[in-house]
């Protein structure tokens, strides 16, 4: 007990100090996850747009792949991803295995199913006639796009802040896509995994401080824009 007590104290007293490695660490995770989150974003709404107001073959069997996407560990994308960027595999001569990039990319092969399948749900849940109003009216399809945006806005950020919580927090891809180097592809959840490993409590302990206030502020957010969104209809 009286070990745990030191660890948390010395953990609290790595952040207040700005210890260098700790904080470069955090961001790193910032760094990557928002990229990746950024880069994600655009094409999986447009893509949810397509499913929910296309009409096209192996529409219904995209939408339940998109749904079972959502249960794919983080392992399985890590594992996939780095087979095809290895040096033997199809995608080596990127040279991008152990390095942020790979990261960022296993990262929005994370987020993208989840984007689609609750922006999918989001766009649907607005009423259709306001697509064919707005075109009935002269708009052009790129300003009744944005109408249902806006429409939807609740519920496509209710989706963001989902697939943003999922990336940052994961181990599994990020360790294997990224080899854990310290300053330049260590993260949050790497970290923890290493030092916890080596039974360095300390620094596992603040940077676990970090992800769990980080999700009571993502879930604050997500309850405040789904309160919203249930107001507003």
């Amino acid at each position: 007990m009286t070990d745990l007590a030191e660890a948390t104290r010395h953990a609290f007293e790595l952040l207040i100090s700005g210890d260098a490695d700790l904080w470069r660490i955090i961001a790193i995770s910032f760094e990557v996850s928002g990229a990746a989150i950024l880069i994600a974003t655009p094409p999986a709404i447009l893509t949810a747009f397509l499913l929910a107001y296309g009409r096209f073959p192996g529409r219904r069997l995209l939408i339940s792949l998109f749904s079972t996407l959502l249960s794919v560990p983080a392992v399985v994308v890590g594992l996939t991803l780095y087979l095809l960027l290895s040096n033997a595999g199809p995608l080596g001569d990127w040279r991008l295995l152990f390095t942020q990039k790979a990261m960022i990319l296993g990262q929005i092969v994370l987020a993208f199913p989840i984007l689609v399948a609750m922006g999918h749900a989001a766009l649907q849940s607005v009423d259709k006639r306001a697509w064919e109003t707005a075109r009935t009216l002269g708009a052009s399809p790129a300003r009744a796009f944005w109408t249902l945006l806006r429409e939807s806005r609740f519920g496509l950020l209710a989706a963001l802040l989902a697939a943003y919580g999922r990336i940052i927090a994961e181990v599994g891809a990020s360790m294997m896509l990224g080899g854990n180097i310290l300053g330049y592809t260590r993260n949050i959840p790497t970290a923890i995994a290493l030092e916890t490993s080596k039974g360095e409590f300390a620094q596992g302990i603040a940077l676990g401080a970090i992800l769990l206030l980080l999700a009571f502020t993502l879930n604050g957010l997500l309850h405040h824009v789904q309160g919203r969104g249930m107001a507003r209809s």
